[in-house]
């Protein structure tokens, strides 16, 4: 959104704005308001999901030494998933096809762990999705990114060429 307008709407008319026209400015930015949302997100985020008593289950038939862990919150994927998604919608060209692809594969695995842990908390157990429901899940998200990407390719707008950095040919 602010690539669009600081870019595309008002460096036209104030010069300064031409920055967020360069990758490394906008990911520069993108990756300190992760960090800020991180630093400043993840506290509250671990004092809400200790108020709802969001924890960690552990079997009472396991090692002792796993006892301690007990409580402790879990769905911190929450928190990387936000301070990811957020400086991406800001600072991102949102015209670009790769930038919903990579939103849809992060908000897909994210939406996977995120069920994991909501079945866990729910009954109350340690035992989540089982490992192949998991694994199907992945495999079914992935082949769905797989699936964009041949339609980019068919369209001309995919190419599997590699780029090496400081390599100019």
């Amino acid at each position: 959104m602010l690539y669009w307008l600081f870019f595309e709407k008002l460096f036209p008319n104030i010069s300064v704005f031409r920055l967020f026209g360069y990758a490394t400015f906008r990911t520069a930015l993108a990756s300190l308001t992760a960090l800020a949302l991180g630093i400043l997100l993840g506290p509250v985020l671990i004092r809400k999901l200790r108020d709802f008593q969001i924890g960690q289950h552990i079997r009472e038939d396991g090692p002792k030494s796993h006892q301690k862990k007990a409580g402790t919150p879990t769905m911190g994927g929450l928190l990387i998933v936000v301070s990811i998604v957020a400086p991406t919608l800001l600072f991102t060209n949102l015209r670009n096809p790769y930038v919903w692809v990579a939103l849809f594969g992060l908000l897909s695995f994210g939406s996977i762990g995120f069920y994991d842990d909501y079945t866990k908390m729910k009954r109350m157990r340690n035992l989540g999705l089982t490992a192949r429901g998991k694994f199907l899940l992945q495999v079914l998200a992935a082949l769905i990114v797989g699936i964009f990407l041949l339609v980019l390719h068919a369209k001309g707008m995919y190419s599997t060429e590699m780029n090496i950095p400081f390599v100019k040919s």
